[in-house]
């Protein structure tokens, strides 16, 4: 398997890092990194997702579709 990092971006004071990992039968999935904080204080949230893509593009969006969707709801909240 194989792990790629993509380009990560910022939302607000978080900054969103999505990856992408080849399985053993040349398929994708999706994580995505949520990072706040700095230094001592930084805090990461990693979530790994069950779906499996066809395409690179496929699982990459969803990571990031996820991950901020995972932000919206937490600031909803706030």
């Amino acid at each position: 398997m194989n792990t790629t990092l993509e380009k990560a971006f910022s939302v607000g004071k978080y900054l969103v890092s999505p990856l992408i990992r080849t399985t053993d039968t040349g398929r994708y999935q999706a994580s995505v990194s949520i990072r706040s904080g700095s230094g001592r204080g930084t805090h990461d949230r990693v979530f790994r997702f069950v779906p499996e893509f066809s395409t690179r593009e496929g699982a990459l969006q969803y990571a990031i579709n996820e991950g901020c969707s995972w932000l919206r709801q937490r600031h909803s909240y706030a």
